[in-house]
C-alpha cells in the first residue's frame, strides 16, 4: 500500500511532466511560427517567465528541453506519420498547436518508451484543451490512437 507522502510525490512527479510538456509546446510554437532557431527558444525561454510566477525546476526545464529538442530532430519521421493518418488533412492546413500537439505526443510514443502510451495521449488531450481550439481534443485523439494501433503501443 502507498503512503500518503508517496502518492503526493508522485503526483507532483505528473503535474511537474504536464508543466514540462505545455512548456514544450510553448517552445515549439516559438520555433515554428516565430522562425527562431530552437538553440535560441530553449535559451531564452525560461527568463521570459513572469518574475511573481512559481519557480521551475531543473528537472522540468530538462525535459522540456528535451521533448522540444527531440520533436525537431524527428520531424523526418514524425510528419509522414500524421501525414499518413490525417486523411484528408495536409499537415501545413492544420492548425499549428494541433499539429505541434500531436508531434509531441508521437515523439514521445517513439522515443519515451517508459509513458505508458494512455498517458501520452491524455496529456495531449489536455494540452489541445489548453491550446487548442474547439474540436482539438477529438482531432488529436482520433490521429493519436490511430497512431498508436500502428505502433502497437500500450
Amino acid at each position: 500500500m502507498t503512503s500518503h507522502v508517496e502518492r503526493v510525490a508522485a503526483s507532483s512527479r505528473v503535474d511537474s511532466r504536464h508543466r514540462a510538456r505545455e512548456a514544450a509546446v510553448q517552445m515549439l510554437y516559438q520555433w515554428e511560427v516565430g522562425r527562431q532557431p530552437l538553440a535560441g527558444v530553449l535559451e531564452t525561454f525560461w527568463t521570459l517567465t513572469p518574475p511573481e510566477s512559481t519557480p521551475v525546476s531543473d528537472e522540468i526545464r530538462g525535459f522540456a528541453a528535451r521533448l522540444a529538442t527531440g520533436v525537431v530532430g524527428a520531424l523526418a519521421t514524425i510528419d509522414p506519420m500524421i501525414g499518413e493518418t490525417a486523411v484528408h488533412w495536409r499537415l501545413e492546413r492544420m492548425n499549428v498547436l494541433d499539429r505541434l500537439i500531436l508531434r509531441l505526443a508521437i515523439y514521445e510514443f517513439l522515443h519515451e518508451p517508459e509513458t505508458p502510451a494512455k498517458v501520452v495521449i491524455n496529456e495531449a488531450l489536455e494540452l489541445a484543451r489548453t491550446f487548442g481550439a474547439d474540436d482539438s481534443v477529438r482531432f488529436a485523439n482520433g490521429i493519436l490512437d490511430a497512431i498508436r494501433k500502428t505502433l502497437e503501443r500500450e
